[in-house]
C-alpha cells in the first residue's frame, strides 16, 4: 500500500523505489472500520459522553469513521439548527472522522430536505419511545409523510423497530435481566419489522432496521430483500457474542432496547449474518452516567450498551468459533457500513484513490478488558473482565497513525458532511 496526501495511490505487492517499506509480519491489515450507530451525546448531555472521548475510544478500536446518532444531545439532530450546533462542538475534538444522521419526528417533515442538503447522511426514527421526551416516536402516518421526503433526498430511513404491544412491565425494582427481557418480546420487533416493509413497498424509500435483536424477524427481511426491497439490517456484538442466559443479576450494564436475547436466537442471528440478510455490525455505543445504571435495577437503569472499541475483537473472539475470517470481518464492520452510510468512495476498503484508512491487527493475541482500556467517558460496560482475542496494533486515518498500540494521536478528525 503507497499513500500520497491521505489517499491510497497503489495497492501492490512489491513497493515503488522511492517507498518506505514497513514488513510488518503476520499482522492482519484491515480497512479502517466504519461505526455508523453511535450515540455521542454532545452537546448537552456530554456528561454521558463527547466527541473527545468517543473518538479516542474508536481510535483505539481500529475504527477511523463514525457516524453520530441524533439523539440523546440537546437539541436533538431534528433541525438544521441542531445540526449546526453539532458542527460547532466537534471543533479541535475529532481524532477519528465523523459523519451524522439526522432524526425524524412527528412535525419536522419541513426540516428533513435541509438536514439532507446540509449533509446527513440518513435519517433515524423511532416506533416506541426513545428513553427521552425531546425525541417522541413517529406514528405510521409520520412515518408515511417522511419517507417520500428522505427518498427524494436520496437518504434513507433509520428505524429503531419495536412497538409498544403492551404486556408484563419492567416495574422499579426488578433485578433480573429476565424481567427486561420479557417486558420487550419478539413481537415488539417483528411487528414494527412488518410494518416499515410494507411502509418501503408503499414508498420505495430505503429502509435501514437498526440494532437487529429478534431472529424470529429474519424470514421477512428475507422475503422482503428477495422481493427487491431497498432494506438493510444490522446488529451489534452484544447480540451477537452475550446471552440473557449470562446476564448476573443486577447487571444493568447489559441493559439495552431491543433486549439481549437467548443463546438460540444468537445462533440465528450468527446464521442470518453468515447468509447476508444482516448486511453488518456496529457498535450502538449509547453510554450514560454511572448513577443513570441505577445501582442493578432494570426498572429504573438507562438502557445502552458501553463498547465503543471493542467490537473488532469481541466480533473476531466469537466468530472465529464459527468459521469467520478476515474477509468477512473487513466486510462486516468496514465495508458494508461504508456502503449503507453512503460514504463507501472514501471509507471502507483499501483501494486506489480511497481514504488511506487501515488497523493493523494480531489476530492471536489475547486480552482481558479492564477499565485502563475503556477511552470513552463512563468506563460502564458488560465487556469488562472479558478475555478477547485480537489486539488492534496501529490505528492509520488518511495516513496519520492516529493510534499506535498504546496512545491515540490527537488532532487528525475531520467531519464528512455528505454522501458520496
Amino acid at each position: 500500500m503507497c499513500w500520497h496526501e491521505g489517499t491510497f495511490v497503489a495497492v501492490q505487492d512489491e513497493a515503488p523505489p522511492e517507498a518506505t517499506v514497513e514488513d510488518v509480519g503476520d499482522l492482519w491489515v484491515l480497512p479502517g472500520l466504519v461505526d455508523c450507530h453511535v450515540h455521542l451525546n454532545e452537546p448537552g448531555r456530554t456528561e454521558w459522553e463527547g466527541f473527545d472521548t468517543a473518538t479516542r475510544a474508536a481510535a483505539g478500536g481500529g475504527i477511523t469513521t463514525v457516524v453520530d446518532m441524533p439523539l440523546n444531545c440537546i437539541p436533538v439532530t431534528t433541525s438544521l439548527d441542531a445540526l449546526h450546533r453539532k458542527f460547532e462542538a466537534t471543533e479541535g475534538q475529532l481524532h477519528v472522522d465523523v459523519g451524522f444522521w439526522g432524526g425524524v419526528v412527528p412535525g419536522n417533515e419541513d426540516e428533513l430536505a435541509k438536514l439532507a442538503e446540509a449533509g446527513v447522511l440518513g435519517a433515524k426514527a423511532f416506533l416506541c419511545h426513545s428513553g427521552i421526551d425531546d425525541f417522541p416516536n413517529s406514528t405510521r402516518e409520520d412515518l408515511a409523510r417522511a419517507m417520500p421526503i428522505l427518498r427524494d433526498a436520496g437518504i434513507p430511513l433509520l428505524a429503531h423497530a419495536e412497538l409498544d404491544l403492551g404486556g408484563p412491565s419492567c416495574d422499579s425494582g426488578a433485578r433480573t435481566h429476565a424481567a427486561w427481557l420479557e417486558s420487550r418480546p419478539c413481537s415488539w420487533e417483528d411487528e414494527a419489522i412488518k410494518l416499515l416493509i410494507e411502509l418501503c413497498r408503499e414508498n420505495r424509500c430505503p429502509v435501514h432496521i437498526v440494532h437487529l435483536s429478534s431472529a424470529s424477524a429474519v424470514p421477512m427481511l428475507r422475503a422482503a430483500r428477495e422481493e427487491g426491497l431497498p432494506i438493510t439490517v444490522e446488529t451489534c456484538p452484544h447480540y451477537l457474542c452475550i446471552t440473557a442466559e449470562q446476564i448476573p443479576e443486577g447487571g444493568t450494564e447489559f441493559k439495552c432496547a431491543p433486549p439481549i436475547r437467548d443463546a438460540q436466537n444468537r445462533n440465528q442471528l450468527w446464521d442470518a449474518l453468515f447468509e447476508g440478510v444482516i448486511d453488518f455490525v456496529i457498535s450502538d455505543h449509547s453510554p450514560c452516567t454511572p448513577n443513570l445504571k441505577a445501582d442493578g435495577d432494570f426498572g429504573d437503569a438507562w438502557g445502552g450498551v458501553s463498547s465503543l472499541s471493542l467490537g473488532l475483537a469481541s466480533i473476531w473472539t466469537e466468530g472465529r468459533t464459527r468459521g469467520a475470517d478476515s474477509r468477512q470481518i473487513a466486510e462486516w464492520l468496514s465495508a458494508a457500513p461504508a456502503r449503507f452510510a453512503g460514504v463507501s468512495g472514501r471509507k471502507g476498503s483499501i483501494e486506489v484513490g480511497k481514504h488511506a484508512d487501515f488497523v493493523l491487527f494480531d489476530p492471536d493475541a489475547k486480552f482481558v478488558v479492564d477499565v485502563e482500556r475503556l477511552r470513552f467517558r463512563n468506563k460502564i460496560s458488560p465487556y469488562l473482565g472479558r478475555e478477547l482475542t485480537g489486539v488492534v496494533k496501529r490505528t492509520v486515518l488518511r495516513g496519520q497513525t492516529v493510534y499506535d498500540g498504546t496512545n491515540v494521536h490527537t488532532g487528525h478528525g475531520d467531519k464528512l458532511l455528505y454522501r458520496d
